[in-house]
């Protein structure tokens, strides 16, 4: 891996963001990772801050990396592989980070080459986030081991099926928001119960950060850690009934699903 080249089409924060975690992960070598963005000031602060190379306009790299990651918006996606599509060589893994490019397009533009759509999320920024990704028709397991690998560096990935991405958008891509919710919350309750406000957010976001933690590196389903802290009569178990009698499990649940009707419709847009 340490010789494979990635190229990104776009130097956003999710560009940024997997950037730092391969280079600082030494998954692929600094001088290994080309990044274009249209701004030569944003070109600079890439080039100074991971020692990358970084310019304005794809052209000059597309054809010589073995990873091209497309990480425009949307409303950009059609001019940029318009921009490299003729260019990259055959076995390129062109992967999107673009929200809602399809497979079947990627693979329209891309024709021959294997492809993976990828749906992150902003805690990549910190080398936490949770990526899902679906493979085109001509990617194989080796293809998908590298992009799994790539995306790693940053967090955790898993590969599912395209029709899941809707889901997926769903619970990880905007359950971030569910957790600033959730800390912010709780910390309003510390806050009403005496404690100071950088106090209660700091043990708001760790509690919750540190039950994340327990969960993956357990394996234990939640309800059985829940189970732990709960004592008969106890401090935990009468904030558990009064967050089940505020309905707080099915405001959760409708979240994800209510998240996932809405990426359902702007995919068909």
């Amino acid at each position: 891996m340490e010789d494979l080249t990635v190229g990104f089409v776009g130097g956003g924060a999710m560009a940024a963001a997997l950037t730092a975690g391969i280079t600082g992960q030494q998954v692929v070598k600094a001088e290994h990772v080309y990044i274009s963005d249209h701004k030569q000031a944003r070109c600079e602060e890439l080039h100074a801050a991971y020692g990358v190379q970084a310019m304005v306009g794809a052209a000059p790299f597309a054809a010589d990396v073995d990873v091209l990651v497309l990480a425009i918006k949307p409303q950009a996606a059609q001019a940029a592989m318009d921009e490299v599509k003729d260019l990259v060589r055959p076995g390129t893994i062109v992967v999107s980070i673009v929200a809602g490019l399809t497979l079947a397009v990627l693979e329209q533009n891309f024709p021959g080459q294997p492809v993976v759509r990828v749906m992150p999320n902003t805690p990549l920024a910190v080398g936490a986030g949770m990526s899902a990704f679906a493979c085109g028709q001509r990617t194989t397991k080796a293809d998908a081991a590298v992009v799994q690998q790539l995306l790693a560096a940053a967090g955790e990935a898993v590969e599912v099926q395209e029709s899941a991405m809707d889901a997926v958008t769903g619970l990880s891509g905007s359950g971030p928001a569910y957790g600033f919710l959730m800390i912010d919350a709780l910390a309003d309750g510390g806050v009403a119960a005496g404690l100071k406000r950088p106090v209660a957010i700091k043990l708001a976001a760790q509690t919750l950060l540190g039950a994340a933690q327990m969960v993956l590196q357990t394996g234990e389903h939640p309800d059985v850690l829940r189970d732990q802290v709960t004592s008969p009569a106890g401090t935990t178990i009468a904030g558990v009934r009064m967050l089940e009698q505020q309905g707080v499990r099915g405001a959760l649940i409708d979240a994800v699903l209510a998240a996932t009707a809405r990426s359902q419709e702007l995919g068909k847009h």
